[in-house]
């Protein structure tokens, strides 16, 4: 918009403010004339002249204020008129008889036009303002939501940037994860299959190694499975009394393969209420935990499992005597895809087990131990009969 086009549309701003705008003015300032004549003129013989000028004076004012200046001028002129020909002898007519009488009625006219400008061109500034104001005010709404939306499309960037990650992470973890354990059936397999002689101690090695290679991509495609329901937001538990020392129990026996180089103690108290849990979803933390714990513990090392009830809840804690977990590094480990330094696992089974606990309403994080290693503490509501 150019600068003529804006001074066009601020005089109509202006113009449109007026309360009553210029006919509105005129008729205001001569309506307050006729007023202010009809209320003096039966006093004019005793009243000074100076009074009666003061007295037309207002319409003047009160046009400029309410209609602009052309409404000022317009009154004033009317004014000046009403002055000579009621307020100054002789009454009733245009003529003037004495030099005073016409210095008088010139210098009244002077005075009003004068003031009707003056104050006109106060009010066109005042409204100026105003519309200055306002145009402030509406630039720096514009700004603010061109900040907003700068700041929502930064947002939407972020989290696009987000998914791509993921989308890279998940592809390298899948393309890792899963190739491992098939390249080891394929590889046992074969040499099955082309009538390769082994002793029956070697053939039964060969076959409990294609079982846990099977059980292993069992655990990732679940976790997987579990991932994409977390992040689709449908990860809903289906709650109901848990025992976890059963659970714990089958857990270990059916993972005795992957925790064949460790010793597990499980320790849970006969008195320990009932969990308030969703059993495939809590045997599957149980699952990843034991997991990562068997990966990381010593040969011959000790994991402990551990249940307790504390201040209403179910406590339960997953121990091993691994290298442990630096505490700079303990928030990040729950992070999908995140690693450890030297660790071959796809980086979710963590992430996973905290969007569980949470969604059981619980919390997970790791404690500090005595003499090393990692400490997964989780916590489950009781279940309420």
């Amino acid at each position: 918009m150019g600068p003529t086009s804006r001074t066009r549309q601020d005089r109509v701003v202006v113009g449109s403010r007026r309360p009553f705008g210029r006919p509105g003015g005129v008729l205001v300032g001569i309506g307050l004339i006729v007023v202010i004549a009809f209320v003096l003129v039966p006093f004019r013989a005793r009243a000074s002249t100076a009074t009666d000028a003061l007295a037309l004076v207002v319409p003047v004012v009160v046009a400029a204020w309410v209609g602009g200046r052309i409404p000022a001028l317009v009154t004033g002129a009317t004014a000046a008129a009403t002055l000579e020909v009621f307020f100054l002898p002789p009454y009733d007519t245009f003529k003037l008889d004495f030099l005073d009488d016409a210095v008088a009625l010139a210098v009244f006219t002077a005075v009003a036009l004068s003031v009707g400008t003056l104050v006109a061109m106060e009010r066109d500034r005042r409204i100026a303002a105003e519309q200055h104001v306002e145009q402030i005010n509406t630039l720096y709404a514009e700004q603010r939501d061109l900040k907003e939306q700068q700041q929502q499309l930064a947002a939407e960037k972020r989290a696009l940037e987000l998914v791509g990650d993921y989308r890279a992470a998940l592809l390298r973890s899948v393309s890792h994860d899963l190739r491992t354990p098939l390249v080891t059936i394929r590889a046992v397999t074969s040499d099955l299959r082309a009538g390769a002689v082994y002793d029956d101690s070697v053939r039964d090695e060969l076959l409990d190694l294609v079982g846990d290679e099977a059980e292993r991509l069992d655990r990732l495609v679940a976790n997987l499975l579990s991932l994409s329901r977390i992040e689709a937001g449908s990860l809903r538990p289906e709650l109901q009394a848990v025992p976890l020392d059963e659970l714990f129990t089958s857990r270990v026996r059916k993972l005795n393969r992957v925790l064949r180089h460790a010793h597990v103690q499980v320790d849970v108290p006969f008195t320990l209420p009932l969990a308030e849990a969703d059993y495939t979803l809590l045997d599957q933390v149980i699952t990843n935990l034991l997991d990562n714990a068997a990966r990381h513990s010593p040969e011959n090392g000790v994991i402990r499992v551990r249940a307790r009830e504390r201040a209403g809840l179910i406590e339960v804690a997953v121990t091993d005597q691994g290298p442990g977990i630096a505490p700079q590094d303990r928030d990040r480990v729950f992070e999908p895809f995140s690693r450890g330094e030297g660790s071959t696992s796809s980086g979710i089974g963590l992430a996973i087990c905290r969007a569980i606990v949470e969604a059981h309403g619980g919390t997970i994080c790791i404690g500090d131990t005595n003499g090393g290693g990692a400490q997964f503490v989780f916590t489950l509501p009781v279940h309420r009969a």
